[in-house]
């Protein structure tokens, strides 16, 4: 899954634009981003965020120093740091694959913040938030609290793979009427494009899938 691998597997998958979110970080999606510059394929810098309800939100964001910022945000409400030998190497690499670090915390763990801290963070900052896969019981917000908190602004919901999207509202319970958008929530590079959502944009960008999201000006989520 190193960076130069995800842009090539993505662009055989057919994707135009894709989403590097990793689990409570966003170090290596510079290195992302600037790979699939060269390969022409459009990277939006995200996190996949657990909260202390241990549940996964996915927040997006249109430049890395946005990303960057809810990464701090983040870090500085993360305990615990990684052991390798239980959870894996957690490495940082450039966009020529090499290895500059390594990250020591325990991002495989849940922050110490609620629900409304993310949404709130990540909309300051002018992103995107999702609840992530709420199809699945396991970290999904329905799986996890039975609903979704009716204050908790959404720009969506992300069903997994498992699941068609035009089939979302008919078999996940809860959702009511936000957005719905499907990913292959890829951990190794043979699932990356098992899933993919197909959207009407002027440009692959995040202002775009907002538009999107909300059905405005002609973008819309083409299911």
């Amino acid at each position: 899954m190193s960076p130069q691998n995800i842009v090539a597997r993505s662009r055989d998958s057919g994707l135009d634009l894709i989403a590097v979110c990793d689990h409570n970080s966003a170090e290596n999606a510079a290195a992302a981003i600037r790979a699939g510059q060269k390969q022409g394929l459009a990277v939006l810098p995200g996190m996949e965020i657990c909260s202390r309800e241990e549940v996964h939100i996915l927040t997006l964001f249109g430049d890395l120093e946005k990303a960057l910022a809810m990464q701090d945000y983040v870090y500085a409400r993360l305990p615990g740091k990684n052991q390798p030998d239980v959870f894996g190497f957690q490495v940082v690499a450039n966009e020529f694959d090499e290895v500059l670090g390594e990250n020591s915390r325990l991002l495989i763990g849940a922050t110490q913040l609620g629900l409304h801290d993310i949404e709130q963070q990540a909309h300051t900052l002018g992103g995107l938030c999702l609840c992530s896969h709420v199809d699945r019981p396991g970290f999904g917000i329905i799986g996890q609290l039975g609903f979704i908190p009716p204050d908790l602004v959404l720009d969506g919901v992300e069903v997994s793979y498992r699941v068609p999207l035009s089939a979302a509202r008919d078999t996940i319970p809860g959702i009511g009427r936000l957005p719905c958008v499907t990913s292959s929530d890829a951990h190794r590079l043979a699932e990356i494009g098992r899933a993919n959502t197909g959207f009407v944009l002027a440009a692959p960008t995040l202002e775009e899938i907002r538009l999107a999201l909300e059905g405005k000006d002609g973008r819309k989520i083409a299911i």
